[in-house]
């Protein structure tokens, strides 16, 4: 098996004890749901991936990746849920 070098680490061992590799990330034109997002996150935060590296590979924008840290940081997985948007974006009851 050939491994390509790269610039940065090939893997990042998260909080809960689980390893993320580089192959674990998303295709770059795979359908973005709650799980692809999160991966990307987490790749991000660990430095398994730079911010720009993501943007420019997954062609993002700044604001979208942000949501998608905040709604992890937030509400966890569950924040990035299409279905889940409306509650959790929902402006607090006084």
């Amino acid at each position: 098996m050939f491994v390509r070098k790269t610039a940065g680490p090939r893997t990042a061992t998260l909080p809960d004890g689980t390893i993320l590799t580089l192959a674990d990330l998303p295709a770059v034109d795979a359908r973005w749901i709650a799980r692809r997002k999160a991966i990307v996150v987490r790749a991000i935060q660990h430095g398994l991936l730079t911010r720009e590296q993501a943007l420019q590979r997954y062609g993002l924008t700044d604001e979208e990746l942000d949501g998608w840290a905040d709604a992890v940081q937030r509400h966890g997985l569950a924040g990035l849920k299409v279905t889940a948007l409306q509650r959790f974006r929902a402006p607090a009851q006084l």
